[in-house]
């Protein structure tokens, strides 16, 4: 029974069979194997070996009974090692290598068990550091996506906090971009260190917990979008979506922007996009009206507590954003919460989420409301009682309407028919199809060719696709939604049409 490699005499003797240098192989890279080291040491010394942990678990070898005095008096380095005639009845409680033969140990077993011992001992101590540094490697990688989802629900002061103890500094700043790198699910975690070496420190690197195929990077620095096209040029199927610059508040937004961007990404040569902020719909509404309409339509959320409108809001954001499968993993709550959550909203707004047109409606406003700034709320008479019809009908927004859908005008297929038909259907093909006369396969067709023409995705849904429906709405090609039925104080409920 042999115990710590460094404790007690060592006596070298004669390597006559060159035992030594086979069993300094073992050292070398590539050969660093307990389980290999206690297999040759069973056949160098026609034994009975067995290597186990301090929980007594089997690690290498074959078990052996131990005698309990003498597995605690090597665990507590009173010895180093001792030779037994009789076995104990149960496992050590302490980690150790045990050898058992039937012959006496001469001097040149003793010799090998004794110098094994301790390449055992660098070998598990090698083991524990690796160990360990994944430990702290899968800490820090939470402690980041911890800073993404607070940043995601716009708790920027708690961020803060967590991230000043491991990357001082990287949040010292009011605005920043939002970055995702697609790639091959299987190379994520290479692209992911690639991510920070070119980042040089300058970025929160995140893992997506939605999709297995995304890094996230979220950072201040002006040079780090450039950095990553460097790391996308020249790879195949890799892909960079950027967000323009937006306050930390506005993080899911971003993440929004930079979904979209990446979408459009996957059609360019280059292999990489940043969001195009001139196409947002919600820039070409007059802004006071936006804003009184946005608080009209999100007044009943305003008796609940602060916490639980934040939470309501910020939730219900990225629900319709995304699944509420992912927007669950990128919160870092449970699917259920996050239904339980948009329903209640959709209860409060008298809505249904389930009309695309209602869901576009919603994310307007709660994206007004969540780009808020002190200057449109704070002393600034707003109008009252605005209408959607209203917003919708402004000559900048039609103007980018009718340019976005004229665009499927080009392709010999009756695109836009075919998309305003299953936007009407609720992004259902199978509906769509049965109104048209048609595939549902033929319909999914239509929609994915409409994706690289408008340069936005949307069977994924999101923001691009709601871009997609306010233009529908804005030309009249759908039906304004009405939004708080049972309040018919608010401007788009049914009185007041």
């Amino acid at each position: 029974m042999a115990g710590r490699a460094d404790q007690g005499p060592h006596h070298p003797t004669p390597d006559g069979d060159g035992w030594a240098a086979r069993l300094l192989d073992h050292l070398r890279p590539g050969g660093r194997d307990p389980r290999r080291v206690v297999a040759w040491l069973a056949q160098a010394v026609e034994a009975a070996v067995c290597l186990q942990d301090a929980d007594g678990t089997l690690i290498a070898g074959t078990r052996i009974p131990l005698d309990d005095t003498l597995v605690a008096d090597v665990a507590a380095g009173r010895i180093s090692s001792a030779a037994v005639q009789a076995p104990g009845p149960r496992p050590a409680a302490a980690g150790l290598l045990a050898v058992a033969r039937a012959a006496p140990f001469d001097r040149r077993a003793a010799e090998i068990v004794t110098h094994t011992a301790g390449v055992v001992e660098l070998l598990l101590r090698e083991r524990e550091l690796t160990t360990a540094a994944r430990r702290l490697r899968r800490a820090a990688a939470d402690l980041r996506l911890a800073i993404l989802q607070l940043l995601m629900v716009q708790d920027t002061v708690s961020a803060r906090r967590v991230a000043a103890g491991l990357w001082p500094g990287l949040l010292d700043t009011d605005s920043a971009c939002v970055y995702i790198v697609e790639g091959h699910p299987a190379e994520r975690d290479g692209l992911a260190d690639d991510c920070v070496d070119v980042t040089h420190g300058q970025a929160l690197v995140v893992r997506c917990p939605a999709m297995d195929g995304h890094v996230i990077v979220l950072s201040p620095a002006t040079a780090t979008g450039e950095r990553l096209r460097t790391l996308v040029d020249g790879r195949p199927d890799t892909f960079l979506g950027g967000s323009v610059r937006q306050s930390l508040a506005q993080t899911a937004t971003a993440y929004g922007q930079a979904i979209s961007a990446l979408a459009v990404a996957r059609f360019r040569p280059e292999q990489a996009a940043v969001y195009a902020e001139r196409t947002h719909p919600a820039r070409l509404m007059e802004p006071a009206a936006l804003h009184a309409w946005s608080t009209a339509v999100l007044r009943p959320l305003d008796r609940l507590p602060h916490h639980t409108r934040a939470e309501l809001l910020a939730t219900t954001r990225l629900g319709l954003e995304f699944t509420a499968v992912s927007a669950a993993k990128v919160l870092g709550v449970s699917r259920n919460t996050v239904r339980a959550r948009m329903d209640r909203v959709e209860s409060l707004l008298g809505a249904d989420f389930s009309d695309l047109a209602v869901r576009a409606t919603a994310h307007l406003a709660l994206n007004t409301e969540a780009a808020r700034t002190e200057d449109l709320v704070g002393g600034v008479s707003q109008p009252s009682a605005v209408r959607l019809g209203d917003l919708l009908a402004g000559p900048a927004l039609r103007t980018w309407a009718r340019d976005l859908l004229d665009r499927l005008v080009r392709d010999g297929r009756d695109l836009r028919g075919t998309l305003r038909a299953w936007i009407a259907a609720g992004g259902n093909a199978e509906r769509a199809a049965q109104e048209m006369g048609m595939h549902a396969q033929t319909v999914r067709e239509h929609v994915r060719a409409a994706e690289p023409v408008l340069e936005r995705q949307l069977l994924a849904g999101g923001t691009d696709l709601y871009e997609v429906v306010l233009a529908h709405l804005a030309l009249g090609d759908l039906a304004v939604p009405v939004l708080l039925r049972a309040n018919q104080g608010q401007p788009d409920s049914p009185v007041h049409r």
